[in-house]
């Protein structure tokens, strides 16, 4: 289920296992364009047509942090959202995103431990139910008693 209406923030004390938020996005030329700009990765299997026709990915493929910043994205604006406090995340690339491929990014709480604050979460992204990145996120969660 992809839940883009929920934005803003998830206590702690209001967070349970099994709950669940996405986000859909189309990967646009721009997006691996600015990408590329911010991050000073320029290799030419994101930006070069030719180049990237060339390799296993027989054309060009969006950065796979852009793809994984899809999850960061869910985490700081909808679950736990504001106030978010990254600890860690594990990221496996399973398949190629491409310019135009509507991306799925979707987190999910596995575990939780409430006196830390911290919250466990899989999280994935997929294009047409098919898994192209996998990790985990662990995260320090805002609480109202510190409102």
């Amino acid at each position: 289920m992809l839940d883009n209406d929920h934005r803003g923030t998830v206590c702690i004390e209001d967070i349970e296992i099994g709950m669940s938020r996405s986000l859909r996005k189309i990967i646009t030329d721009r997006d691996i364009e600015l990408f590329a700009e911010i991050s000073t990765d320029h290799n030419p299997v994101h930006l070069d047509d030719d180049y990237a026709n060339e390799t296993i990915f027989e054309g060009r493929i969006a950065h796979g942090m852009l793809t994984a910043g899809l999850i960061s994205a869910v985490i700081g604006e909808q679950l736990p959202g504001h106030g978010t406090v990254y600890l860690g995340q594990s990221l496996k690339f399973l398949a190629p995103v491409r310019p135009g491929d509507m991306v799925d990014a979707i987190v999910t709480v596995t575990d939780m431990d409430i006196g830390k604050r911290r919250v466990t979460m899989d999280t994935h992204c997929e294009i047409d139910g098919k898994k192209v990145l996998k990790g985990e996120a662990i995260v320090l969660a805002p609480s109202r008693k510190f409102d």
